[in-house]
């Protein structure tokens, strides 16, 4: 029996191209979600609204003008799954509670260690990676480098916005 493989999704922004491979088999409720949102092209002209250099770019919600789009239901989160917020890793963004996660990821620029699951508690709980960067690493390098502002009640807004032009499944 030939192993399945991972999905793999393509996601331009305005700024390059990346390519991610889903770990279905580790976080497949995460993944399934978030390849319902890709089918329905839910992410198209969303951008980029979160940006800090040092930790993680975070989109999957928010139009141009910071308006969220709407959402279907919130998932389990899978950060129990053992896959860890490295450099590289998509994860899903969450309020503080547990299991809130709809459309927003991030990913992470460097390995951000206190986001792993630590225990039962919220605030411990941790964040469910659920991807990896593929190819296009230097895209997301070159999205963390990006001159940030607050826009709209938010912090750390790119002054430029970056747009998740398309995110498709792989051929």
């Amino acid at each position: 029996m030939t192993e399945e493989k991972n999905p793999v999704v393509v996601m331009e922004t305005s700024m390059g191209t990346v390519k991610i491979e889903l770990f279905k088999d580790k976080a497949p409720i995460s993944v399934r979600n978030f390849l319902s949102y890709v089918k329905d092209a839910y992410y198209d002209g969303t951008i980029f609204h979160r940006v800090i250099k040092s930790f993680m770019v975070q989109g999957g919600g928010l139009d141009e003008n910071m308006q969220p789009k709407k959402t279907k239901f919130a998932i389990k989160n899978e950060a129990t799954n053992g896959l860890k917020n490295v450099r590289g890793t998509l994860a899903m963004a969450r309020t503080s509670v547990v299991d809130s996660a709809t459309s927003q990821f991030f990913i992470n620029v460097v390995d951000n260690a206190f986001l792993d699951h630590a225990g039962k508690t919220p605030d411990r709980f941790g964040y469910a990676v659920f991807g990896q960067v593929i190819e296009g690493m230097d895209v997301v390098d070159a999205i963390r480098e990006v001159k940030t502002g607050n826009k709209a009640g938010h912090q750390d807004v790119p002054v430029e916005p970056v747009f998740i032009n398309s995110l498709k499944l792989a051929e």
